[in-house]
């Protein structure tokens, strides 16, 4: 337990995403906490949620408004485990709606890929099976030989069915090993397999006998060597040993595969859609297991992996350039991770560390849907019940409470700390608190604008006149103001020792230099923290439809789910079909939308204006308007071909509110302020990610997708680990997080 937390002193929150909010939710599990701690959540504006902030709009039909697209997976072990406990402990009345965190999440299974083949877009459709399980119950803890079985289990499936293939067209199925070393490699496997299995088919007996016998040649078929390949990494799996011969037959035998691979399938690829997929998720499972025992990532962990890009290891490890390396499902991930710098489709961007871990543990380690959608906004279905539980706990939150700067000091021994934190005080309220959530048809939500009926009038007024935005951070709040009233701004400066004695900080990295200057001159690690882990600007649309996705002309899946679509043509590579949300909103009766597009992607910007430059985020919207309207006239067309007359976009399909136009009635949004870009994982920049407590300054902890956390990505799961480690540290509680030292060694 820290000094500060086991003297019943007072926590200053800053931010309200989700790191913050998790941590105060795990500081709030102390018993007796408050006799601990005070809580005091600091937030701008006049909802939480950070980046995963939503909004009701009253004005259309309260429809959601998001910042993008949110989608859990089934991997999200942490996330799942505080949400079920935060709904449980809220234990919400049966009869409303998203009572449970089983109502408020979805298992999805179908997920699209697109594939540019010869000029033309071709749609690859995956329906993952549903594993029994809750997603709460499940681990990111794996060690190094669960994660070959797991992963060559796959592998199996991908080499059996390209081998079915194969033999129907008269392929060869047959291949030969020549090289005594290479003998002397299966001869090993032979051993250790033989010595724990028991039963085996003739074929694969005669096999052994040809690997034994010098005399004999050995031919193998490529389902016989997927076979002993599953046989030595299951048992090494159970033992957890790690023999250097193990891991060099498991090297050739992938090797082996993948030769066949190359001298039959290729010449067909381009023809046969089926054979072209089952070869890239092949050649990708390969290149994963020859790169993983290369780089010999048992002993040094996967961290070690993180000085290349994604694409620059597989091309390192023999993946095929032309079809695996540019593929759909790798182009899938880097538009999931936003994985551009500076936005800039041309520069994709991806520790491979980072990459292999997160999409092994999203492949392998899913329970129930490998997706979870939520049956509501991210603010109504996360933030939601996180606030009414905090606040019927009595942590106290700070709405309209911008923080602009934090200042330092050395106290009397010499440590350096935190020592003020200056706020700006952008509303104050008729009342002594601010009530922040509406009722959306028995929903507790988030309104998309601030309730101006408890602000004070003269107040309320100027927002409204001056059109501030109160979250952003060109708001030119100050200089309005100022010019409004003839007067400064209401600020206020916190005081360690009589507001605070320690400090959360859980606001976004981008926002560090412009928070923290003098924290950042005295701290070199904080300071190349703030600098190397860098964030891209995002951007976002919302479609509300009067047709649905299949008579838009998109098939739906065999279970009638609605797509979640990725690497497609930028801008806008990801598309997601949410007509899900449509019983969550509350349009007029008889003049409803029947179904919702969400679109996003990377926002190319390279530059960011200083404060002052007022006119910055309408100009990126501008942009980001028209990108949407280019995608929807221009590029949707294979995707949704009835929405398109005489070649043109047919602009009848989009739902119009009665008081705008069929363009204006939809929703789109730049990612550009510094709380609000995405936390890249550029190459080599995991060593600059601090843990929560390590910063120089004894009562500061960082929080957030961008600390060091065994996932570095953004990402809620990373989120949600960050705000655990925090609360560990600051309330001395015993946490298990599953999966924080994924990048570590396994020896």
């Amino acid at each position: 337990m820290s000094e500060a937390s086991s003297h019943g002193e007072k926590i200053a929150i800053l931010g309200g995403g989700v790191s913050a909010m998790t941590a105060a939710v795990y500081l709030t599990t102390k018993p007796d906490w408050q006799e601990h701690y005070e809580l005091t959540v600091y937030q701008m504006g006049w909802r939480l949620g950070g980046k995963g902030a939503s909004g009701r709009n009253a004005q259309f039909g309260q429809r959601i408004e998001e910042h993008g697209l949110h989608v859990w997976f089934g991997a999200y072990v942490n996330a799942f485990r505080t949400m079920e406990y935060v709904y449980d402990e809220l234990a919400r009345p049966a009869t409303v709606p998203l009572a449970t965190w089983q109502q408020a999440f979805r298992p999805h299974s179908y997920v699209v890929l697109e594939e540019p083949i010869n000029s033309e877009w071709k749609t690859w459709p995956i329906e993952f099976p549903l594993i029994d399980g809750n997603p709460a119950d499940g681990t990111l803890d794996l060690h190094f030989w669960q994660i070959l079985k797991m992963l060559h289990a796959w592998l199996h499936q991908f080499v059996s069915e390209l081998e079915s293939k194969a033999k129907t067209l008269n392929m060869k199925t047959k291949v030969q090993t020549k090289k005594a070393r290479d003998r002397s490699l299966l001869q090993h496997l032979v051993t250790e397999v033989k010595a724990a299995y028991n039963h085996f088919e003739d074929d694969v007996h005669g096999w052994f006998d040809s690997v034994k016998d010098e005399a004999q040649e050995i031919w193998s078929t490529p389902s016989i060597l997927m076979e002993q390949l599953n046989n030595v990494v299951s048992l090494r799996a159970q033992d957890k040993q790690q023999k250097k011969l193990d891991s060099l037959s498991v090297w050739y035998l992938v090797r082996k595969i993948r030769r066949w691979l190359k001298s039959e399938i290729v010449e067909h690829l381009d023809d046969n859609d089926d054979l072209r997929r089952l070869y890239i998720c092949a050649d990708l499972a390969i290149a994963v297991t020859v790169g993983l025992i290369r780089d010999k990532v048992y002993d040094r962990g996967f961290g070690y992996l993180n000085q290349y890009d994604f694409k620059e290891w597989l091309a390192r490890n023999g993946a095929d350039m032309h079809y695996a390396v540019d593929s759909a499902p790798v182009r899938g991930f880097y538009d999931l991770v936003f994985g551009y710098e500076d936005g800039n489709f041309d520069k994709p961007n991806v520790e491979a560390g980072v990459s292999i871990l997160a999409m092994l543990r999203i492949m392998l380690c899913y329970q129930g849907g490998v997706m979870w959608k939520m049956q509501g906004g991210m603010g109504d279905v996360i933030f939601s019940p996180i606030y009414e539980l905090l606040e019927k706990r009595g942590v106290t939150f700070k709405f309209f409470n911008e923080v602009e700067q934090l200042r330092c000091a050395q106290d009397e021994f010499g440590q350096w700390q935190v020592n003020e934190i200056e706020i700006l005080e952008q509303a104050p309220l008729k009342h002594d608190s601010y009530q922040p959530l509406v009722d959306v048809k028995g929903l507790p939500c988030w309104p998309s604008e601030p309730d101006y009926n408890q602000i004070r009038e003269d107040v309320a007024e100027f927002l409204q006149s001056e059109n501030i935005n109160l979250e952003s951070f060109w708001s030119g709040y100050r200089e309005k103001y100022q010019a409004y009233f003839n007067k400064e701004a209401q600020s206020k400066t916190l005081v360690k020792g009589l507001d605070f004695d320690e400090v959360i900080f859980g606001i976004s990295v981008a926002a560090i230099k412009h928070l923290c200057p003098t924290l950042l001159n005295v701290d070199p690690k904080f300071e190349a923290q703030a600098t190397q882990v860098k964030a891209v600007a995002t951007e976002a649309f919302q479609l509300w439809l009067n047709k649905t996705d299949y008579e838009l002309g998109f098939q739906s899946s065999s279970t009638g789910e609605h797509p979640i679509l990725s690497g497609y043509s930028e801008p806008f590579d990801t598309w997601a079909g949410m007509a899900n949300l449509l019983d969550k909103e509350q349009w007029p009766q008889g003049n409803e939308p029947r179904n919702i597009a969400y679109f996003c992607s990377a926002l190319p910007c390279s530059e960011y204006p200083p404060q002052n430059d007022l006119n910055f985020p309408k100009k990126m919207k501008e942009i980001v308007k028209t990108n949407w309207l280019n995608k929807v006239h221009n590029d949707m067309a294979p995707l949704w071909p009835n929405a398109y007359v005489n070649g043109d976009f047919d602009t009848t399909v989009l739902f119009t509110n009665e008081n705008s136009t069929a363009l204006d009635s939809q929703y789109w949004r730049a990612n550009v302020d510094p709380t609000e870009r995405y936390v890249l994982s550029v190459k080599g920049s995991s060593q600059y990610r601090l843990k929560t407590d390590g910063t120089i300054f004894n009562n500061l902890f960082i929080t957030g997708d961008w600390i060091s956390t065994g996932v570095n990505a953004g990402c809620v799961e990373a989120a949600v680990m960050a705000g655990m480690q925090t609360a560990r540290l600051v309330g001395g509680l015993e946490l298990e997080i599953s999966g924080e030292n994924g990048f570590e060694p396994f020896s």
